[in-house]
């Protein structure tokens, strides 16, 4: 009977026993951290060598300069800054090429003729395509580049660029003629050709400038515009009666 009661503890240790053994041979492992083998870390290792890429850091950077005629201008600002300098550089090219044009060999310095009205053009070179009419202010005078042109009357320059609007290389002049403000358009000049400058007074006949095609113009003519007391007036018929 003792012994039988002994016999019971016993076999509730050994189960228990058992048990955590069984438990700890479940549990553990999963806890375990499992050190890779030298075999692996060099496996790793050698992939790792195959796989690398390339990689340069800030600090080995080299800074290259950028040219700035690699690029086009995008902004508004930029193009029209580029379209200034090349319009600038046109008008250079086509004033150092004008330059070389001007010849008034076979022609006087001044018009002919001794009147108060001269003709803007020597008689002879000039043929006229149009006149005023149509929002045209003044006549054409068909002529070779380079043709001279003179003052058509004595008087003041009022304006005298390289560029007045339409009129392209112009010179503008205040007269007084016969007790009348007359004021005598010069359009279309040759880049570089003007003779005369604002405030400048000039004479009668003076040469002023030489044929061209500047400005709105398709072809070489001089566009001469008379005004009398800030009213237009047809300037052949004008030339007509006044200088003969």
């Amino acid at each position: 009977m003792n012994a039988r009661k002994a016999v019971k503890p016993l076999r509730s240790i050994a189960i228990f026993g058992a048990v955590g053994a069984l438990v700890a041979g479940i549990a553990l492992p999963a806890f375990a951290s499992p050190k890779p083998t030298e075999a692996a870390t060099t496996t790793l290792q050698q992939l790792a060598a195959v796989d690398a890429q390339s990689l340069v850091v800030a600090s080995q950077a080299t800074a290259a300069p950028l040219s700035r005629g690699t690029f086009s201008a995008t902004t508004p600002e930029e193009i029209a800054k580029k379209k200034a300098e090349e319009a600038a550089a046109a008008r250079a090219a086509a004033a150092s090429t004008a330059s070389a044009q001007f010849n008034s060999a076979g022609y006087a310095l001044t018009s002919p003729g001794s009147g108060e009205v001269r003709y803007p053009l020597p008689m002879g070179s000039w043929n006229v395509s149009r006149t005023i009419g149509g929002g045209h202010n003044g006549a054409d005078m068909l002529a070779p580049a380079g043709t001279p042109i003179y003052a058509a009357a004595a008087g003041v320059v009022r304006a005298s660029a390289e560029s007045i609007g339409g009129y392209g290389v112009c010179v503008m002049l205040d007269s007084v003629i016969g007790g009348q403000r007359v004021q005598t358009t010069y359009g279309h000049m040759l880049y570089g050709s003007r003779q005369v400058q604002v405030g400048q007074t000039v004479a009668a006949g003076q040469l002023i400038g030489y044929v061209g095609s500047t400005g709105r113009s398709t072809a070489n003519h001089l566009h001469f515009e008379v005004w009398i007391n800030g009213g237009l007036v047809e300037p052949m018929s004008w030339l007509s009666v006044n200088a003969g």
